[in-house]
């Protein structure tokens, strides 16, 4: 009985070092956008990871200031310029369109359009929609007759009509 007693005791113990993050809100608009917040903005220390998810002590930290700033009555723009100026482009899980990330926002849509037209070209050649380019030349003709011929003496006779 005392070793299931202590076994409990220290899987029950392991729970007190949890830490839930409490923070108080005049209203829940300002707790709708500090949800946000840290639901959209990406932790700088962890890859693809956001804040809300992350348990870094960076990603404490900007919880902590999106609070502060959000109580100081700053505004979504001023707030975001802040985590811009500080970390760039990387905080946010949807990159601006610049010149910069275009390749972000546009690759994407460039490789479908490849793709697809790619495969539309070999379903094109498969099915024969491709358009032959015109009649054999006449030196075409006399090469296709002698290598016709050729094969004819291979086999041992001539079996065109």
């Amino acid at each position: 009985m005392k070793p299931l007693v202590l076994i409990l005791a220290l899987l029950f113990s392991v729970s007190s070092f949890a830490v839930i993050e409490t923070y108080r809100f005049d209203n829940d608009v300002q707790r709708q956008r500090y949800q946000n917040f840290i639901d959209e903005l990406r932790c700088p220390k962890c890859q693809n990871q956001n804040l809300s998810g992350s348990d870094a002590a960076i990603a404490q930290d900007l919880r902590r200031e999106i609070h502060r700033m959000i109580m100081a009555g700053k505004s979504d723009i001023e707030i975001t310029q802040y985590m811009l100026q500080r970390y760039g482009d990387f905080v946010l899980y949807r990159p601006r369109m610049s010149a910069a990330t275009s390749v972000l926002w546009l690759g994407p849509i460039a490789l479908v359009l490849l793709g697809g037209l790619v495969w539309w070209r070999l379903s094109a050649r498969r099915s024969g929609d491709v358009p032959v380019s015109g009649e054999l030349s006449t030196a075409e003709q006399q090469r296709l007759s002698q290598l016709m011929d050729e094969g004819d003496d291979a086999r041992g006779g001539s079996q065109r009509d």
